[in-house]
């Protein structure tokens, strides 16, 4: 018998894995069934210790930066999604390979049943990896299970029935052996054809039944389409080039921890309310509505934002405050800290004590007066003022009342215990092209950028020619004392190479930290400059 060994069998792992994929792929995108690369993935993130993960974190952000690609959170999230295409293809290389190798050292009968017992093994593992996320299945229970594991054992059988055609009698004469080499070798060019055409077709017949699917867009009259801004009338216009100072909501980042959003059937969610309580309780949507709303125009930032970042946006949240719901919690006296805890497994625990002081800490339904997104946590999302994202869950599920405090899902990882946003301000725009001709016969040109301090506001900022002096720029009214403030900078036109630098100071004087952090573990700090040749 003339055996294929591991290097084959890796070979022979790739072609059959990736039109496996692309069924996954397929599957999901027809009938919502589980799109088992991204479940692994997700469940290895969850396993990895925390250092590893913010290395990898910290990695994709600098690389993604380092492209200039202007939309950081939907590239991170394309990457993370490759990311875990790949380490599924690799897996299937090195099943593969180990599958041969096994097989080559024994004397087992060419067969298939060693390929579908490896088949059924990954399949069951997959499966058990996928409950351990806790996801919501849209499909009856079972279905998602049984469909991955006939998947898996099919995966196997090909892999078992390739090593077989593979294993060849020792030829009888020496010259017969260039025989054998090209029968293997059209017997690989085969099932590389084969696996290129189920992979492709999997692929586009996907893509095509994704994009005609109705793609999932805020529904309702946003309350941005029908009303000015609260500082419409203001004096200070911000700069040409200067970002929005209202995002919209097909641009406001999304950063959490799947590679796909939790998709909540939103009639038959509730909120699940334990602990330390007089009695459990459970809230549907329409519960929450009846509390009186709160509107309120929030910036919110992740952590992970590098200065001048993309990963902060700024819109209008509707929701019930906390701090109104909390008495209808009947919390026992013992009670010091509320867990909160999402349908994708990420949970954070805020003090009692924060929520009794700060009425704008609220649960939000609405942003921009519709309802949320599914990526952007429908139905129901946490925010509380000065604090990172990563201090907010969405996709809300159930409310603990406890008498201690715990790590989060993010401090259990590493990250800052506190996570309160520093200040930090952004150079947008130096609009050389639209410069301003002065009474006096100089020229100004336009210098503009947001600074941002939490809910401590901002009092100053200030922008540096050089190593010039400071100068002070204008501050165009806030949406609110929660929101960015855009700043504009009329700067006398000087020819040459010029680097220009922004600082800020926040609400209480707290000068910006102009020191060079990384965002791990407390937020990112230093200041931002810019330069340009006149």
């Amino acid at each position: 018998m003339r055996k294929p060994g591991a290097a084959v069998g890796g070979l022979v792992g790739a072609l059959v894995t990736a039109p496996l994929i692309a069924v996954f792929y397929l599957a999901w995108k027809l009938a919502e069934l589980p799109f088992v690369p991204f479940n692994l993935f997700d469940w290895i993130a969850r396993i990895l210790p925390g250092r590893v993960l913010t290395f990898g974190i910290d990695s994709m952000v600098k690389a993604i930066r380092a492209l200039r690609v202007a939309d950081t959170s939907s590239a991170a999230k394309a990457a993370e999604q490759t990311m875990a295409v790949a380490v599924f293809l690799v897996a299937g290389m090195v099943a593969g390979a180990l599958l041969f190798a096994v097989l080559r050292v024994t004397q087992a009968r060419r067969t298939v049943f060693p390929g579908v017992v490896l088949g059924l093994a990954a399949g069951i593992a997959a499966v058990l990896a996928t409950r351990s996320l806790g996801r919501a299945e849209s499909l009856p229970p079972g279905v998602g299970a049984l469909w991955t594991v006939a998947a898996f054992a099919v995966w196997g059988a090909a892999l078992g029935r390739a090593n077989r055609r593979l294993t060849l009698e020792t030829p009888a004469a020496a010259g017969s052996a260039d025989v054998v080499r090209v029968n293997r070798r059209r017997f690989l060019v085969s099932l590389g054809g084969a696996a290129a055409t189920i992979t492709v077709a999997g692929a586009v017949v996907g893509a095509i039944a994704g994009s005609k699917r109705r793609r999932e867009i805020a529904t309702g009259k946003r309350w941005s389409s029908g009303h000015a801004l609260p500082n419409s009338g203001a004096d200070v216009r911000p700069a040409p080039g200067t970002r929005p100072e209202y995002t919209p909501l097909e641009d406001h980042y999304r950063i959490d921890i799947t590679t796909i959003p939790p998709v909540v059937d939103g009639p038959n969610w509730r909120l699940k309310i334990g602990g330390l309580v007089e009695r459990p309780l459970e809230w549907n949507l329409d519960q929450i509505r009846k509390y009186e709303p709160l509107h309120q125009f929030v910036t919110l930032a992740c952590i992970s934002n590098p200065v001048g970042g993309s990963l902060i946006g700024t819109t209008r949240w509707t929701g019930a405050s906390l701090q109104r719901i909390l008495p209808d919690l009947r919390l026992k006296p013992n009670a010091t800290h509320l867990k909160l805890s999402s349908v994708d497994g990420f949970y954070e625990v805020v003090a009692l004590e924060t929520i009794r002081n700060e009425p704008r800490a609220m649960l939000a339904y609405d942003w921009d007066g519709v309802p949320l997104t599914t990526k952007h946590g429908f139905p129901l999302r946490t925010y509380i003022p000065d604090l990172y994202g990563m201090k907010q869950p969405k996709w809300l599920q159930s409310i603990e009342a406890m008498d201690h405090w715990e790590p989060g899902y993010w401090v259990k990882r590493g990250w800052d215990q506190t996570a309160r946003m520093k200040a930090t301000s952004v150079i947008d725009t130096v609009s050389v092209d639209m410069m301003l001709s002065q009474a006096n016969r100089t020229t100004r040109i336009p210098v503009g950028g947001i600074a941002h301090a939490g809910a401590r506001g901002i009092s100053k900022v200030e922008v540096r020619v050089d190593d010039g002096a400071w100068n002070e720029a204008r501050l165009r009214a806030p949406l609110s004392g929660l929101t960015w403030v855009i700043w504009r900078y009329d700067w006398p036109f000087q020819p040459g190479e010029h680097t220009l630098t922004v600082r800020c100071t926040d609400g209480k004087g707290a000068l910006q930290i102009a020191e060079m952090a990384a965002p791990h573990p407390s937020g990112a700090s230093g200041l931002h400059s810019k330069s340009v040749m006149l």
